[in-house]
């Protein structure tokens, strides 16, 4: 018996005896009734010694659940709960904000029309670890970092589809956005090895999905900067003497080189333009009280809802593990030890593997124009050009294709959306995945 082979035994019979634990929930708080969908939440257990414990959503499709693709979905930070995903991005339930004030101990749900789990069933994972309702049971277990969390996130899926052998053959979509934009093609990466070394199970990875991506904070930085002037947020002489006279073309950070006083003052004099931005979404407020509605005003209502104690009785969340929800943990003891994600993607190139990767273009994070950049630096012929697409015959973005007969990328802009882009279009983001999971043209 071959080595590989030895590992996906020995692999397989751990699972056996560390099965995830799971459970199905017929309703939750703020919703009236029983779930029109299938909830399922649990923990699975990895680390060396399992001493990690990954708390999951998962939603079967509402449309074909024995046939539909299934997906992961990895919300960003790091440290930002899947919960975030599901609720205020593309899972079935939002918050009821026309019932609610912004600070309510008890929000209200209602549906979502527009939730990709219409024609896909998604995991929503906690990950890393610390994350939303994720715990390790040591103190060691919470030092993690890029790679770490990635390989945490490949043994989760394995032991998960272990438990879960109906969904093994399904086409797999790794999804997620924002720092997700790193995460996300390293688990792709390890699928890819898993598979190729005969690990079980095999996995039917078809593709992956980054919605606002982070890869590479220099090129993130600049792009923040080109797009600023580019929708007029910089002055022309600001931009040209941070870029091509004082900084040359560095765009380091203010405090890093002191050295250099013209760069200096040229980007303090930028930070004076941008900083009172909301950069998530350059048309919308930024938070300056708690009376102000702002888009971060929503969080609120789900830190509110997750912290509930009925809540979490009803998710089933293990007593003690967590003192608190948060939605984005920003105390994670966590190492970034990939620079860039670019060199996955261009690994990819070689495979036969499908990408959808958007952004809202009224992102000033992680904007759209550094995301296309590196793109179009993967030297993939574009087989379709720069243009619109649209939703009720209404333009919702704009969208081009790349392609080697292998490896297929389509990109797209939704227009008006932030970051993350399906927080403000949900409609417009349903309609592009449902029509990139037919194969058709946006």
């Amino acid at each position: 018996m071959s080595t590989s082979n030895i590992l996906s035994l020995l692999f397989i019979l751990t699972s056996i005896s560390h099965a995830a634990s799971s459970n199905v929930i017929k309703s939750v708080p703020g919703f009236p009734g029983n779930l029109p969908f299938y909830l399922e939440t649990g923990y699975v257990r990895v680390g060396e010694n399992d001493e990690v414990q990954l708390f999951y959503y998962f939603i079967k499709s509402e449309r074909d659940p024995e046939k539909d693709p299934l997906m992961l979905w990895l919300t960003g930070g790091p440290g930002c709960s899947a919960l975030s995903g599901l609720v205020l991005e593309i899972g079935p339930l939002n918050f009821n904000t026309s019932a609610c004030n912004w600070h309510s101990k008890s929000p209200t749900f209602q549906l979502n029309p527009s939730s990709w789990t219409k024609v896909a069933s998604i995991i929503f994972l906690d990950s890393p670890v610390g994350t939303g309702f994720s715990y390790a049971t040591n103190p060691e277990g919470y030092y993690t970092d890029d790679i770490t969390s990635s390989r945490h996130i490949y043994q989760f899926l394995r032991k998960w589809l272990m438990d879960h052998d109906g969904f093994k053959d399904h086409p797999l979509f790794i999804s997620g956005d924002s720092y997700c934009g790193k995460i996300v093609p390293i688990v792709v990466q390890e699928i890819s090895n898993g598979n190729r070394a005969g690990f079980e199970p095999a996995m039917n990875l078809q593709g992956y999905v980054l919605g606002n991506p982070y890869t590479r904070k220099e090129d993130d930085n600049k792009s923040k900067f080109y797009y600023a002037h580019r929708v007029s947020l910089l002055s022309d002489d600001l931009y040209e003497s941070a870029t091509r006279i004082n900084c040359n073309g560095t765009y380091v950070d203010v405090d890093v080189d002191k050295d250099n006083v013209k760069c200096t003052r040229i980007l303090q004099a930028i930070s004076y333009n941008l900083d009172p931005l909301f950069d998530a979404h350059v048309l919308k407020p930024k938070c300056i009280s708690h009376q102000t509605w702002c888009q971060e005003s929503i969080y609120y209502l789900l830190e509110n809802w997750a912290n509930d104690i009925q809540t979490q009785a009803a998710l089933h969340i293990q007593k003690g593990t967590k003192s608190s929800w948060i939605r984005c943990n920003m105390t994670l003891a966590y190492a970034y030890n990939v620079e860039s994600s670019f060199g996955y993607h261009q690994n990819f190139t070689q495979d036969f593997i499908r990408a959808l990767i958007y952004s809202g273009d009224q992102d000033m994070k992680i904007s759209y124009v550094g995301t296309l950049e590196w793109i179009k630096m993967l030297n993939v012929s574009t087989v379709e050009d720069w243009r619109p697409w649209f939703v009720n015959g209404q333009v919702a973005g704009y969208t081009t294709k790349f392609s080697n007969d292998r490896y297929h990328v389509t990109f797209a802009t939704v227009k008006g959306a932030g970051h993350t882009a399906p927080e403000y279009k949900r409609l417009e983001c349903f309609t592009m995945l449902l029509k990139w999971f037919a194969m058709h043209p946006l």
